[in-house]
């Protein structure tokens, strides 16, 4: 599939010519790969709880090891999901260069979009794919309808830019092209949206909620149309 020709594909595109372009269809089937290989893993444990219980019910330790297993497993797939968004460890020690990138970020968002930036950390940007939310080191993408969430790792050349900095450069490259930007980053988990959300700092969680929330009212506004 190529590029429309009202959009020009990010650079970034070329350093990674066997991947197909993103879009729509991709997703959906990036999303349904996911809760396969999740659900391979799970199944087995499950069965082996049930069996075990069927079988010889004084082994309930085990049964209740076997489903341990099967839910830590997804967990954990969500938590390497949500530490996309996460904060890192090293901040800019410049505080002023840190206040004018973040004031600069402000310039990219409306109004509603800054105050939640700044309380959360997060820039929500509305797309034809869903609802971003762009953190510094990569962005979770809530599906139409708020129930699946997408976490994309994207790697920003110069480590010691301010964090406004950071957010404001992929929040530019996903606005110059969405589907080039969710073709160049890394997915690193696509699952239940509610699974993301218990796993990120709860001061983002507001973000992720007014994302799900958004993404909701634009799958009803499509199905109306």
């Amino acid at each position: 599939m190529g590029v429309p020709a009202a959009v020009e594909a990010l650079p970034e595109t070329a350093a990674v010519p066997w991947r197909p372009r993103a879009d729509p269809t991709r997703l959906r089937n990036v999303g349904r790969l996911w809760t396969l290989t999740t659900a391979a893993h799970v199944i087995p444990f499950l069965g082996a709880a049930a069996l075990l219980m069927a079988l010889e019910p004084l082994a309930l330790p085990v049964a209740l090891a076997c489903l341990a297993h099967a839910w830590v497993i997804p967990e954990l797939y969500a938590q390497r999901g949500a530490n996309v968004v996460r904060p890192p460890r090293r901040r800019c020690a410049d505080a002023a260069a840190e206040r004018t990138a973040l004031g600069l970020l402000g310039d990219l968002l409306d109004h509603d979009e800054r105050a939640l930036q700044q309380q959360t950390g997060l820039a929500l940007e509305p797309g034809s794919f869903g609802v971003w939310l762009v953190g510094q080191g990569g962005a979770l993408l809530i599906r139409p309808g708020g129930r699946r969430a997408l976490c994309w790792c994207v790697r920003v050349d110069d480590p010691d830019l301010p964090a406004g900095d950071r957010i404001a450069h992929l929040l530019l490259a996903l606005r110059a092209d969405e589907a080039g930007f969710a073709t160049v980053a890394n997915l690193s988990f696509s699952g239940a949206t509610w699974r993301v959300r218990r796993r990120v700092p709860p001061e983002m969680r507001a973000g992720i909620d007014e994302a799900r929330r958004r993404a909701r009212l634009d799958s009803v506004s499509h199905s109306r149309s």
